[in-house]
C-alpha cells in the first residue's frame, strides 16, 4: 500500500498538478492539507473520476485537509482535535481505511514568534500530543500524516541560522515534536534514511528550489504495529518542478501489505 501526503497549497487551484501526480504516482491512499476551499467548492467528481473516494473538511482562504482513497471511501473517526470545542480550524482529520487509523494533519505555523499565533500553534501542538499519546496506546495501527510545520533537527533545513527565530524551528516547537515521537512514534523518512539531506518545501523566492534550499517538515509518524510494514519512503521532488506546483512536494511511503 501507498500512502502519500501533499500540502497542495489550494486544491483547485492546482487541480491539474494533483490530478497529473495522481494519474503518474498512483499512491493507494493520499492525505491533502490546505486545500484553501469551503466545504462545497472540493472537486469531488474531478478526484471520484481520478479513482479516488473523498472525505475532506473544508475552509474558506486558509486551512482544510482531505484523505482520498482507491481502497473504498475513508470511515471518518474523528473532524477535529479534542480540547478545545471553540477552535473551528480544518487541520486534524482522523479516518479509517481498512485495518488503519491514519490522521492527516496540517499543524499551525506559528509565526511571527512571538505573539497569538505561536501561542495557537503550541496549544494545538498540546492538544496533538494528548491525542497521538492515547492512539499509540490503543495498540492499533495508526499514522500520523501531514504539514507539521517543524524541521525537527538542524538535518532538516538548508541553513538553520537563516530559521533560529522561526516559528518552525524554535527551540520549543523542536521540543514538542521530540516529545511526540518520544511516546513511541517513528519518523519514516529518518528510519530509512537516517543521514539523508531530505527537503520536501522550498519556498517560491530566492530560486529556493533550483538551489535546493529547501526544508523538511511534512512527515510520517508510524505506531510500532505500522513500522514492521514500512517497506519504502520518499519524496516526489520533481513536482515541485512543475509548472503552477505547490511549494511542496509530494512525500509517501509504501507499506508491504
Amino acid at each position: 500500500m501507498k500512502i502519500a501526503t501533499y500540502n497542495v497549497n489550494g486544491v483547485n487551484g492546482r487541480l491539474p498538478v494533483l490530478l497529473k501526480w495522481l494519474k503518474e504516482k498512483a499512491p493507494d491512499v493520499v492525505c491533502l492539507q490546505e486545500l484553501k476551499a469551503p466545504q462545497e467548492k472540493f472537486p469531488e467528481t474531478e478526484i471520484l473520476e481520478a479513482g479516488y473516494q473523498a472525505v475532506w473538511l473544508g475552509q474558506k482562504s486558509w486551512n482544510g485537509v482531505a484523505v482520498l482513497s482507491r481502497k473504498g471511501k475513508p470511515e471518518i473517526s474523528r473532524t477535529k482535535l479534542p480540547g478545545d470545542d471553540d477552535d473551528d480550524a480544518s487541520r486534524y482529520l482522523e479516518v479509517k481505511i481498512e485495518d488503519l487509523i491514519i490522521a492527516c494533519i496540517y499543524l499551525p505555523n506559528g509565526n511571527p514568534a512571538p505573539g497569538p499565533k505561536f501561542d495557537y500553534k503550541m496549544k494545538w501542538f498540546e492538544r496533538l500530543d494528548a491525542h497521538a499519546e492515547m492512539l499509540i496506546t490503543s495498540n492499533k495501527k495508526v499514522l500520523l500524516i501531514g504539514d507539521f510545520n517543524v524541521m525537527p533537527t538542524e538535518k532538516d533545513v538548508y541553513k538553520p541560522e537563516k530559521f533560529a527565530k522561526d516559528a518552525l524551528f524554535l527551540p520549543e516547537v523542536r521540543e514538542a515534536f521530540k516529545n511526540l515521537i518520544d511516546q513511541g512514534w517513528t519518523d519514516a523518512l529518518r528510519r530509512l534514511y537516517p543521514d539523508e539531506t531530505i527537503y520536501t518545501f522550498w519556498d517560491y523566492f530566492r530560486n529556493a528550489y533550483e538551489r535546493n534550499a529547501g526544508l523538511r517538515i511534512d512527515h510520517f509518524l508510524l505506531s510500532s504495529e505500522v513500522l514492521p510494514y514500512l517497506k519504502k519512503a520518499g519524496v516526489d521532488k520533481d513536482v515541485r518542478g512543475w509548472e503552477k506546483s505547490s511549494d511542496h512536494a509530494p512525500v509517501w511511503i509504501e507499506l508491504d501489505k
